[in-house]
């Protein structure tokens, strides 16, 4: 091989003639060293030791393995969440239907007419948007929703247990009230107080107000209470006497027959006993004493509270 070296202005030249071991030479540094420069750089970029741009494996199996527990705790968080929720609305579901049974209850007792209140209908809105053009809507937290709803229902379950106590205590007062007549359809025919006794014509004194009433009309209690006494009487023929509250007791007397027995409890309005004529009595008729704490009263007072 012969290698001809020219100066920049042609004026010279040089050659050299290069034998084989000199050229075998040449050849092994212009190839051997951009190889080994070559494998220096790249065993220096992919060595552990070097941590090298292109050790991507277990970087990458390090990055994915810590996404996927993100991840993970990402669909624990959620998932307690949402179970947090369906409980949440199962309680309310549940509370809703106590307050429409409530209210339902309350327009029964309140007599309110039928379909004023209709629990099982969803309450009817409307009306124009009053919003500006440009209010832009921003989507409330549903959590806090949540939380807000369930405030307004305890409010509104505790104003209507309130009513519901009230209407109750109304209730068991009215029930508890000795007022009323004995009998329906029927009249006073002997009052309260000294009259002439229709069997010896002297002026006594008579403790009730006789109702008239045909045989076998119906006789209620003009209030609840427990039966003191069921049974015959010489001067009053069949008897039912009832203690109620506030130290009443009510007398209904000269009945065909009892219905009740001594320990039962009665309503206000329950049958009782069905008229007659029995013991010291001229003809079929009712005869209703009232007693305050032992002492009899006149029945009248306690009668005209049935408009009341």
């Amino acid at each position: 091989m012969k290698i001809i070296i020219v100066n920049k202005d042609h004026a010279q030249a040089r050659s050299f003639t290069l034998g084989g071991w000199t050229r075998a030479l040449l050849s092994v540094c212009l190839l051997g060293i951009p190889t080994f420069v070559g494998a220096w750089g790249y065993s220096w970029l992919v060595s552990d030791e070097r941590g090298g741009f292109f050790n991507t494996d277990e970087a990458w199996i390090d990055i994915l393995s810590a996404r996927e527990t993100e991840i993970e705790q990402e669909r624990e968080t959620s998932e307690a969440q949402l179970a947090a929720l369906t409980s949440k609305l199962g309680e309310l579901q549940a509370r809703l239907m106590r307050l429409d049974a409530l209210g339902e209850k309350l327009t029964s007792a309140a007599n309110l007419e039928q379909g004023e209140f209709d629990f099982s209908q969803v309450p009817a809105f409307g009306g124009p948007s009053q919003a500006a053009p440009d209010t832009t809507y921003t989507t409330p937290d549903f959590f806090a929703a949540v939380d807000q709803l369930s405030q307004q229902i305890d409010s509104r379950e505790q104003q209507l247990n309130t009513i519901d106590a009230l209407l109750a205590k109304r209730s068991l007062t009215e029930e508890t009230a000795v007022s009323g007549s004995p009998v329906t359809n029927s009249f006073i025919s002997s009052r309260f107080g000294y009259r002439t006794d229709p069997f010896t014509g002297k002026k006594e004194f008579h403790a009730g107000l006789d109702f008239t009433a045909r045989q076998g009309s119906e006789v209620s209690s003009v209030a609840a209470g427990i039966v003191n006494w069921s049974g015959r009487h010489p001067e009053y023929g069949n008897m039912v006497e009832i203690k109620h509250s506030d130290g009443l007791v009510t007398r209904y007397a000269h009945n065909k027959s009892n219905l009740v027995k001594a320990g039962d409890v009665v309503k206000k309005g329950q049958l009782i006993a069905l008229s007659g004529s029995t013991g010291r009595s001229t003809a079929p008729h009712v005869h209703f004493e009232v007693y305050k704490n032992g002492r009899v009263v006149d029945p009248a007072a306690y009668i005209r509270r049935t408009n009341r």
